[in-house]
């Protein structure tokens, strides 16, 4: 049985996105040589395939091959992974991501301050 297809962007995929957010439009091989471990290149083309039929990559052709672009900016999946996790995993509580958010990065001095200046800016803007 065929699993059906995330409509989140996989571990590898967010990956891929990275990298066409960094370099901009990019063919197979392009990402393949920047890509931080090994991959064959079959496994990448596979991949921005996928991501092309799901909408989170579009393509034009170049040659032989296809340049792909990013669809969206990070901010778009950022948002929306955010939010799955927030409703799934903390049942909507915002309060429970941010306890756990903190427990697990055990952030710094300079970023506990700029979470407070966060809050306080987004209290007054409400």
């Amino acid at each position: 049985m065929v699993r059906p297809k995330s409509p989140h962007p996989t571990a590898g995929e967010l990956e891929i996105l990275q990298i066409l957010w960094e370099r901009g439009p990019s063919t197979v091989r392009e990402v393949l040589e920047v890509m931080p471990h090994e991959r064959a290149y079959t496994s990448v083309m596979s991949l921005l395939n996928v991501m092309f039929e799901k909408g989170l990559a579009t393509r034009q052709p170049e040659g032989r091959a296809f340049r792909y672009t990013a669809t969206h900016q990070p901010e778009h999946h950022e948002g929306k992974l955010l939010g799955d996790l927030l409703t799934r995993v903390f049942s909507g509580s915002a309060t429970a991501l941010v306890a756990r958010l903190l427990e697990q990065s055990k952030p710094s001095d300079e970023e506990l301050a700029e979470i407070r200046k966060l809050i306080s800016e987004h209290k007054r803007r409400q």
